[in-house]
């Protein structure tokens, strides 16, 4: 079973989480690759005087990707938001995502994430304002509610399916949760029930026995997988495995971890420069190798390397170590 939004019908029902600083275009080619159906851009604002900056400019870089090309935006003013989609329509989306979930400070403190969930008739506003901007399908993407004493996803839920959003994504938290404690999935079971639109579920997903528990217990069309993917990139792989043959796979050798995580940050020097390109493989190289106990005897040095070849060349070292047993495996 697969999942379609619009004409769009995906390889299969498994997401890669739009991550602030994190899914970028190198981050998003390597999830497809390990079995992601499907990857969201970061979250781009809406605000125009700041299109042209550097950070913006490479977070709406799609070109070598597969289609289709999600992008999500996010602002809390309803013409702004309609302007951004259409430019971002303009500029390559195939699919617009609407954010109104981000938990961060600087985000809800400009009434947008999930500050927007305060105010439904602003919501329907905006959504209204985006789906008649465009021509693409547009997916939301909430939280259950602002606080645990005002959860409105099923209100928020019919309000998009009304306005035309094409499919749901449901954090199982509220904004006042943030990232604490354990994700609640009743109410993503509840809004699954309500609408008609696909509904994707994300939270804490975390291996195949949980994606597959998450999935029959809310009747969700789909999952999104975030923060796990940082450190094991390639959980889609396994949970897609694990759904079609309900068997837990092998995990992935040695060999393949290095092959993927060198490419992965060979491809960030390429896309960033070697400069900044070696800044941000920091936390990709901290991600995938801390849980190997051994990793902290080389790990205070590799983080102050500058050298792409270096750093490629500490972890090459640390890879062929790993191979002949000179190290401890991962717990």
């Amino acid at each position: 079973m697969s999942l379609q939004i619009g004409p769009y019908r995906f390889d299969n029902r498994l997401i890669a989480a739009p991550m602030a600083g994190i899914t970028d275009r190198p981050f998003r080619q390597l999830c497809r690759l390990l079995g992601a159906g499907m990857t969201v851009s970061e979250m781009i604002t809406c605000r125009p005087d700041l299109r042209n900056s550097r950070k913006t400019r490479l977070r709406m870089e799609h070109s070598g990707e597969p289609g289709p090309i999600i992008v999500q935006i996010a602002g809390g003013v309803p013409d702004m938001m309609a302007e951004s989609a259409r430019y971002n329509v303009d500029h390559g989306a195939q699919i617009i995502d609407i954010n109104m979930g981000c938990p961060a400070k600087k985000v809800c403190r400009v009434a947008a994430g999930a500050a927007l969930l305060r105010d439904t008739q602003l919501v329907q506003k905006i959504l209204s304002s985006v789906v008649t901007a465009v021509d693409v399908p547009v997916m939301l993407k909430i939280r259950t509610g602002w606080s645990r004493n005002t959860r409105n996803a099923v209100e928020v839920a019919r309000i998009a399916e009304d306005c035309g959003i094409q499919a749901l994504t449901i954090h199982g938290r509220t904004r006042e949760d943030r990232f604490s404690g354990e994700a609640e999935y009743n109410t993503i079971r509840d809004v699954k029930s309500k609408i008609k639109i696909p509904v994707i579920a994300n939270g804490d997903i975390t291996c195949e026995k949980k994606a597959k528990m998450v999935m029959d217990f809310t009747a969700a069309d789909a999952i999104m997988i975030g923060r796990i993917a940082q450190q094991r990139p390639w959980i889609f792989k396994q949970i897609d495995h694990y759904l079609l043959t309900g068997k837990v796979p092998e995990e992935p050798t040695v060999k393949q971890k290095r092959k993927w995580l060198l490419n992965h940050i060979t491809n960030l020097y390429a896309f960033y420069g070697e400069i900044q390109g070696v800044k941000i493989a920091r936390k990709h190289i901290n991600w995938q190798l801390g849980t190997y106990p051994d990793y902290q005897l080389i790990r205070s040095a590799l983080m102050q390397e500058t050298s792409a070849d270096t750093q490629l060349n500490v972890i090459k070292r640390f890879f062929d170590r790993l191979k002949t047993g000179a190290l401890t495996t991962a717990s």
